[in-house]
C-alpha cells in the first residue's frame, strides 16, 4: 500500500475543497496541483467530498490519499511518452452522506481558499425539494450553498474569507451558472441580503474550459502496470499527454493565488472563454465529426486507425486548414499550434477512441 512515510511525501495544508473523487479531477486538476505544490510554496492540500451516497469504491484514505497518475501519448516533438507520478495533493476524502458534520467543518478552516467540482453536466441543477436542514441536500449546488452559509456564519460575513470557485462541469460558463443556482437557493431558504451580497462580492466565481481525455482505471492493464511500477495501487488513473485548463477570471489575482508565475503549465487565465470554446469545438470536435462517416465507409473503427490511413489523414488536415481555421476569429499561429496538438492526440496509441462513440454526439 502507498504511504507518505514510505515515499517521503509531504501532507500539504488543506486549502482546497473538491466535490468529486473521480478519475477526471484526479488526472486533471489534482495532477496539476501536484506540480504546483512541488515547484512553489502554494502548499495546498485537497479535502475531497464524495458528493453521492456510493460505497462500492473505497475511500482514498485507504491509500493515504495517494495514487499513481499515468500520462501517456505523443508530445510536441512527436515522440511517444509515458510518465508515472505518485500524486500527493489529496489529504483525505469525506463521504458526505455519512459524515455531514465533518463536511461542514471544512468551512471553519480559515486557510480554505479554493472550491473545485466535477459533478457531471447534470450536477449544476436546482431542486425546490432541497431544504437547508437536510443532511445532506440532494443537489450539488444545494450542498455548496449550505457550506457557503456555514462559512459566512462562522466568519461573520468577512469578505476576505470567501472562496475562488473553479467548477469543471462541461457546460457553457459553468461558474456563472453555478453562481445563479446558489443565489436561487439563498433566496429559497431566506438566508438574507447580507449573505447574498457576500456570495456575490466576497467570492470569485470562475468559469472554466477543461480538456484532457482521461481513460481512467486501466482494468485490462492493471497487472502489467503494477509490475512496471513495483507496487500495488487500487486508484491508478490514466490520461493523455495533452491537457488544457482555461479559467475565466481576474488574471492578477488567480495568477498570484495559484502561484502560476514562471510555471510551464497549460493553464490560461482569460477574460472570456468563448474563443477557446470555439477553437476546441471547431478544430477538435469538427475534425471528429468530419472524420466519422468517411473513415467508417473505409471500414475503420477508431480515430487512431483513421490517422494511420494516408488518404484520411490528408482529408482531415485539409478540412482543418482550409475550412475550420479560416472560420475562427483567433490568432492563426495559436490555431495552428492547437491543430498540431489535436493531430497528435488523434494518433495517441494509448487511446482507443471509437468512431461510433463520436457519432452519438455529432448532431449536438
Amino acid at each position: 500500500m502507498l504511504t507518505r512515510k514510505e515515499l517521503n511525501l509531504p501532507k500539504y495544508s488543506e486549502k482546497v475543497i473538491q466535490f468529486g473523487e473521480g478519475n477526471f479531477l484526479r488526472c486533471f486538476f489534482d495532477w496539476q496541483l501536484d506540480i504546483i505544490n512541488k515547484n512553489t510554496d502554494l502548499n495546498a492540500g485537497v479535502a475531497v467530498v464524495r458528493p453521492i451516497d456510493f460505497d462500492a469504491v473505497p475511500l482514498l484514505d485507504t491509500q493515504d490519499g495517494l495514487y499513481t497518475a499515468i500520462i501517456r501519448g505523443i508530445n510536441e516533438s512527436g515522440q511517444v511518452v509515458k510518465d508515472y507520478t505518485v500524486i500527493s495533493s489529496i489529504n483525505r476524502e469525506i463521504p458526505i452522506y455519512k459524515n455531514f458534520k465533518e463536511y461542514l467543518e471544512l468551512a471553519h478552516n480559515e486557510d480554505m481558499r479554493f472550491i473545485v467540482s466535477n459533478t457531471t453536466e447534470a450536477g449544476i441543477t436546482f431542486s425546490s425539494e432541497d431544504k437547508y436542514d437536510d443532511e445532506p441536500q440532494a443537489t450539488f449546488p444545494a450542498k455548496l450553498t449550505r457550506l457557503l452559509h456555514e462559512r459566512f456564519t462562522v466568519f461573520n460575513g468577512d469578505m476576505t474569507k470567501g472562496f475562488i470557485l473553479l467548477p469543471c462541469e462541461l457546460i457553457d460558463y459553468n461558474g456563472e451558472e453555478l453562481k445563479r443556482v446558489v443565489l436561487k437557493y439563498a433566496e429559497l431558504w431566506n438566508l438574507g441580503e447580507e449573505f447574498t451580497n457576500w456570495l456575490i462580492n466576497g467570492n470569485i466565481w470562475c468559469s472554466t474550459l477543461v480538456d484532457r481525455i482521461v481513460t481512467g482505471y486501466p482494468r485490462g492493464e492493471k497487472e502489467e502496470l503494477e509490475k512496471e511500477l513495483g507496487y500495488s495501487d487500487n486508484f491508478i488513473t490514466t490520461g493523455e499527454y495533452f491537457y488544457l485548463f482555461v479559467i475565466q477570471g481576474p488574471k492578477d489575482i488567480l495568477t498570484k493565488e495559484l502561484k502560476l508565475e514562471g510555471l510551464n503549465l497549460n493553464i490560461l487565465i482569460v477574460d472570456d472563454l468563448k474563443p477557446y470554446k470555439m477553437r476546441k469545438v471547431g478544430i477538435l470536435n469538427g475534425a471528429h465529426t468530419a472524420m466519422v462517416p468517411v473513415a467508417y465507409l473505409y471500414g475503420i473503427d477508431t480515430v487512431r486507425e483513421a490517422m494511420e490511413n494516408e488518404d484520411l489523414r490528408k482529408f482531415i488536415e485539409s478540412a482543418i486548414d482550409e475550412e475550420i481555421i479560416p472560420a475562427l476569429d483567433m490568432d492563426k499561429k495559436e490555431l495552428e499550434e492547437f491543430k498540431d496538438a489535436v493531430i497528435n492526440r488523434f494518433k495517441n496509441p494509448y487511446v482507443k477512441h471509437m468512431l461510433m462513440d463520436i457519432s452519438l454526439n455529432s448532431m449536438a
